[in-house]
């Protein structure tokens, strides 16, 4: 409960950052600024009752800001970096490649099953389905599956929610790994 409270504190920190970070930005560069440029504006003139000096300090944070979003379009428009940088998370996404999560695997397993008994003795299905038998092999290997089952198993209350691609074999394989989580 404490781990739940602490990562939604730590994803709104995240998420108010860019707005806290932009007021830096404008703050702390228009403070390293100011020094420099001050000298051309009268302290004791105004505009519109407005001293000259905040209408100095208020345009410098103004092009900081505008500065700041031009480059955010430039990077977004035309150069389209976030792009490769999805691709990438998503080629290390190991559920994207290779790997099924154990939901999405039960719906293979019963799709494969349905498939098979409606194609009837076409080759082609059949290899189909074998191949998709050992995808679903291979991943009830992985330590995702155990712990899903683990899962099933208490909420369920269903000490072996039933999965008929398995051998038993497979099937005592998956039990003891899942008894092996549950006692650590």
């Amino acid at each position: 409960m404490f781990k739940k409270w602490f990562m939604r504190q730590y994803w709104r920190v995240q998420q108010s950052q860019t707005i806290i970070s932009m007021g830096f930005w404008c703050i702390t560069l228009t403070l390293l600024i100011w020094p420099l440029i001050e000298w051309r504006f009268d302290p004791n003139a105004t505009v519109f009752s407005i001293p000259t000096t905040y209408l100095g300090l208020i345009s410098i944070a103004a092009s900081v800001l505008i500065a700041v979003l031009v480059i955010g379009q430039i990077y977004d428009v035309t150069f389209g970096l976030w792009r490769e940088h999805l691709t990438i998370i998503g080629e290390r996404n190991p559920f994207q490649t290779y790997q099924m999560s154990p939901n999405f695997a039960i719906l293979h397993m019963q799709t494969n099953i349905l498939l098979r008994k409606i194609s009837g003795d076409d080759e082609e299905i059949a290899r189909h389905c074998d191949f998709v038998d050992r995808w679903l092999s291979w991943n009830i290997d992985t330590e995702i599956f155990a712990r899903t089952m683990a899962a099933w198993q208490n909420i369920v209350e269903d000490e072996d929610p039933f999965l008929p691609h398995l051998t038993d074999e497979q099937r005592e394989k998956l039990q003891n790994t899942v008894d092996n989580l549950k006692n650590l």
